[in-house]
């Protein structure tokens, strides 16, 4: 093998292993903050792994964090719900980890800086509640329930505001504190 193929092979290595301590962040942070079961909904925690995943590891790598996470969570714990929650979900926070590292790999060609971490973040993380939206909708209207706008409003951002502030918060000061220490 020439020092090239290992290092391809030793990065890819690396992503792996730190997408899999990404999934099982998201497995446990969950615990801490459903203590109090109004706040741990209002935090939202399993999208800070996933979403540090996309910003860490690429595109592909937070994408299958975010789609894995819920729906493993939901398997082994019990929650969310599969349907429609961790379905719901896995779209979702597939799209932040998917979006996430795509776009802040293009943005970080150009600019390393915080507005482009927050770019990067906002950009992902309406995208990702509109495809939970979408998705939630087309599930609920399936099992012949109603999924109506004040509902998406309410879920998506109104009872999420703690936890979109924690992530505007936490996800730039840890994003740039990496860019610093590579």
């Amino acid at each position: 093998m020439d020092s090239n193929t290992q290092t391809t092979q030793s990065e890819r290595t690396r992503k792996l292993i730190l997408s899999a301590l990404f999934l099982a962040v998201g497995m446990i942070l969950p615990f801490i903050t459903m203590q109090i079961p109004t706040i741990g909904n209002m935090l939202c925690p399993m999208h800070i792994p996933v979403i540090l995943c996309g910003f860490i590891c690429g595109g592909p790598y937070g994408f299958a964090v975010g789609i894995l996470t819920p729906l493993v969570r939901s398997v082994l714990i019990g929650f969310p719900a599969l349907y429609p929650n961790a379905v719901s979900m896995s779209f979702e926070l597939a799209v932040y980890g998917g979006l996430t590292g795509v776009l802040y790999q293009k943005l970080a060609r150009k600019e390393k800086g915080m507005a482009a971490i927050y770019v990067v973040l906002v950009i992902s993380m309406i995208s990702g509640r509109a495809v939970w939206g979408v998705v939630s909708l087309i599930l609920y209207r399936v099992m012949g329930n109603v999924f109506t706008w004040q509902i998406f409003a309410a879920q998506a951002f109104v009872n999420a505001v703690p936890g979109i502030a924690v992530q505007l918060v936490l996800i730039p000061v840890i994003v740039r504190r990496l860019q610093k220490v590579n």
